[in-house]
């Protein structure tokens, strides 16, 4: 279920408008523990949605750090590698 909650943080390029706003959407299923909300809790859940996106998208672009940028084709890689390990 939190297959797009990754890490956003220092990348080159940063972290895209939709890969922010995917993961705050996993996160908010994650937390209300459904995929697609009712008609009576969809006002609630695409605010939190939004609320949740705002905070991460201020949160990514005010971290700073020392080390050099990652690069996302290597971090694809590794996380593919790491995988195939896993389930091999």
């Amino acid at each position: 279920m939190c297959r797009n909650i990754r890490t956003l943080a220092n990348f080159d390029p940063p972290a895209t408008e939709d890969e922010i706003h995917a993961s705050a959407l996993q996160f908010v299923r994650k937390l209300s523990g459904t995929a697609s909300p009712s008609r009576a809790n969809e006002e609630a859940f695409n605010s939190a949605v939004e609320e949740v996106t705002a905070a991460a998208a201020r949160l990514i672009r005010s971290l700073t750090s020392s080390a050099p940028p990652r690069n996302r084709e290597e971090e694809t890689a590794k996380a593919r590698e790491r995988s195939m390990k896993r389930f091999a």
